[in-house]
């Protein structure tokens, strides 16, 4: 599989996750890579949490979002440039939001937020199932006669 990528720079308004997420499936679709719905749908996610995360906590101008697929892994990863690193809190019951980062602990195999010269990198990764793990035939034992 090549590697593919998609950056995109959004203003930092309520209506940049849905053009985000619009952006990376319809970029992700059109790498014709295989990969299955559920990795296309948890991407979808992710880029919707974190660039409303960056969107929230954004001081000025625009959010960055950039989509890396290689053979192995999809990496999202978005800037903002806020220099406060987001830190996962239990919100109170009848709170109607802070439960981002902990979809995003939860459907991603790694993330991490990174301070950066202009403010800060927050990214998540989905391992991709290996080719075998996806062809039936690698788990079938040679038959001898």
């Amino acid at each position: 599989m090549e590697a593919h990528q998609l950056a995109l720079s959004l203003p930092a308004t309520p209506a940049a996750a849905t053009a985000a997420r619009h952006h990376a499936v319809s970029a992700i679709a059109g790498w014709d890579a295989g990969l299955g719905t559920e990795v296309v749908r948890t991407a979808e996610l992710l880029v919707s949490e974190l660039v409303t995360n960056a969107v929230q906590y954004a001081d000025t101008g625009s959010v960055s979002l950039v989509v890396c697929l290689d053979e192995a892994v999809l990496r999202i990863e978005v800037c903002d440039t806020s220099p406060v690193l987001p830190e996962p809190a239990l919100p109170a019951a009848d709170s109607e939001g802070g439960r981002g980062l902990f979809l995003v602990a939860a459907l991603a195999d790694r993330y991490r937020a990174e301070p950066t010269e202009n403010g800060k990198r927050c990214w998540a990764e989905i391992d991709l199932p290996s080719k075998c793990s996806q062809d039936i035939t690698c788990f079938l034992p040679l038959q001898r006669s």
